[in-house]
């Protein structure tokens, strides 16, 4: 994120000395911490003595290291309460939706599964009917097959069971596939950080769909770009699937989460500054 204007040099190396703290997950020497934060230790520690203060930073007595303070822990629980992830995705959808000229949708773990709350139209018809309420199945959407992957097992262990008992009534990317494909598509979706459905489960559309974690590592709600299948791009190299993975990414990041499993490529485009599908079963 890029901040236009003129800021205070001081309390910005004191922001590098707590974002190294922060990525260290541990306990540091002065040495390191100053390596880290791009100054001399001497430097460092006259920072830090304002940080201790303030209760940012505390030392060890022991071992003289230092590690992230009381106050700290305030912070960062005060940012938790004001959260509003889906506000945050329904503020952006719309840049990455022009910026991908698709349909893009927000969806949700729901009653039913998989279920949109938020969708941007593209400039682009799409001919399938997404819109807020619509439930997705596991097994047969682009967005179904995310949670699938990076949803609690317990979660979606029974409905995708039940879709593959009753392959007539599941959206037919899975009709026919055995348990052992099904696995093997969710390990995949794994591997690759995405899912992407070409032509289905409606003729003619496709999607891209990258998760969305919070600081627990626990997925949040995932974001699934939609479209004419000939303006899909669904190569591993696809600039969409790189634009959608930073976006998902992004989001990650503002909802406390430090590495994604699968970090995605370099976002194409720059994002607001602010961060916070398939067809209907």
């Amino acid at each position: 994120m890029t901040i236009r204007g003129r800021g205070v040099q001081s309390v910005e190396i004191a922001g590098r000395i707590l974002e190294a703290l922060t990525h260290a997950g541990r306990a540091m020497m002065l040495r390191d911490l100053a390596a880290g934060a791009e100054i001399t230790p001497a430097q460092a520690h006259a920072y830090l003595v304002s940080l201790r203060k303030l209760g940012l930073v505390e030392q060890d007595g022991a071992s003289g290291r230092y590690r992230l303070g009381p106050f700290a822990l305030r912070l960062g629980l005060a940012r938790l309460r004001v959260l509003d992830p889906l506000r945050m995705a329904a503020e952006t959808i719309g840049q990455i939706s022009d910026q991908l000229d698709l349909m893009v949708a927000i969806s949700v773990w729901g009653d039913h599964g998989p279920t949109v709350v938020q969708v941007h139209e593209a400039a682009t018809q799409v001919h399938a009917n997404v819109r807020a309420g619509t439930a997705f199945s596991l097994t047969g959407t682009a967005t179904g097959w995310v949670f699938a992957a990076f949803a609690a097992p317990a979660l979606v262990e029974d409905l995708i069971a039940a879709e593959i008992a009753n392959p007539a009534h599941s959206q037919r990317v899975a009709a026919g596939m055995r348990i052992e494909e099904v696995r093997g598509m969710i390990e995949r979706v794994r591997a690759l950080g995405y899912a992407t459905t070409a032509d289905a489960p409606v003729p003619g559309v496709s999607a891209i769909c990258a998760p969305v974690f919070d600081h627990g590592g626990q997925i949040a709600f995932v974001v699934t770009a939609i479209g004419p299948s000939g303006l899909v791009d669904l190569r591993a190299e696809s600039p969409q699937i790189a634009i959608l993975r930073s976006y998902a990414a992004t989001l990650s990041n503002q909802l406390g989460q430090e590495a994604p499993l699968n970090p995605p490529p370099r976002a194409l485009a720059p994002l607001a500054p602010f961060l916070p599908c398939d067809a209907p079963r």
